[in-house]
């Protein structure tokens, strides 16, 4: 997995703690944490796949 994709992977299960913590302390800022969660997924697939797509 080319190191692109493991940072956003990792911005990803970060900010779905962050999301969880803010959502069991009672804040909205979670919202902003769940997407977050989704660009970087979004971002770790997409070079996940280009990686894969050009190694074949």
């Amino acid at each position: 997995m080319p190191r692109l994709a493991l940072y956003a992977l990792a911005v990803c299960v970060l900010a779905v703690a962050a999301a969880v913590v803010s959502f069991v302390q009672g804040t909205w800022l979670g919202i902003v944490w769940v997407l977050l969660a989704g660009v970087s997924s979004n971002m770790a697939w997409y070079y996940h796949r280009q990686a894969k797509n050009v190694t074949g």
